[in-house]
């Protein structure tokens, strides 16, 4: 008879488990998820492009990097775009997500990268150097004896 008693004990406890188990995972999928950001690496002033799962209207996003912005909710998923701050500093940056059925925060969502120099072509001088000025008369001057030596034996075969 203990036994009948530890078995139907065992058997509630299942049942009870298995009734508030399907709402415990419902709950979990009933808030935001899976907050990602594209690129992944951008450079100041650059478009951001935010997506997030499970997000209900009305949804927001914000960051230290860019002002907080609206999200548009389709479906469950919500996205948006954000322009990154000229000022934001380097490094790692989170986005932190508000929805209507909850809240959520990617602590690695994107990283701003420095500036690139461009346009000098490898050169950070201005105007020609001694040595620029050295090469091109070298190839001047070649050029000249080249040209007369060419000149010259072109006119002794005239003369034949």
């Amino acid at each position: 008879m203990r036994t009948t008693r530890a078995l139907a004990a065992s058997a509630a406890a299942v049942a009870a488990l298995g009734l508030a188990a399907p709402a415990a995972v419902a709950d979990g999928m009933n808030s935001p998820s899976n907050v990602t950001a594209l690129p992944s690496a951008i450079a100041r002033g650059g478009q951001l492009n935010i997506t997030v799962n499970n997000c209900n209207a009305p949804a927001t996003a914000s960051s230290d990097a860019f002002p907080t912005v609206t999200l548009t909710s389709s479906g469950g998923l919500a996205s948006g775009t954000a322009r990154v701050d000229n000022n934001a500093r380097q490094g790692s940056h989170s986005i932190t997500v508000m929805c209507a059925n909850g809240r959520l925060t990617n602590p690695t969502a994107f990283t701003v990268i420095g500036a690139v120099r461009g346009g000098l072509g490898g050169s950070s001088s201005a105007g020609a150097t001694p040595t620029d000025m050295a090469i091109g008369g070298g190839l001047v001057a070649a050029a000249v004896v080249g040209g007369g030596l060419f000149w010259m034996r072109r006119r002794s075969e005239k003369r034949i």
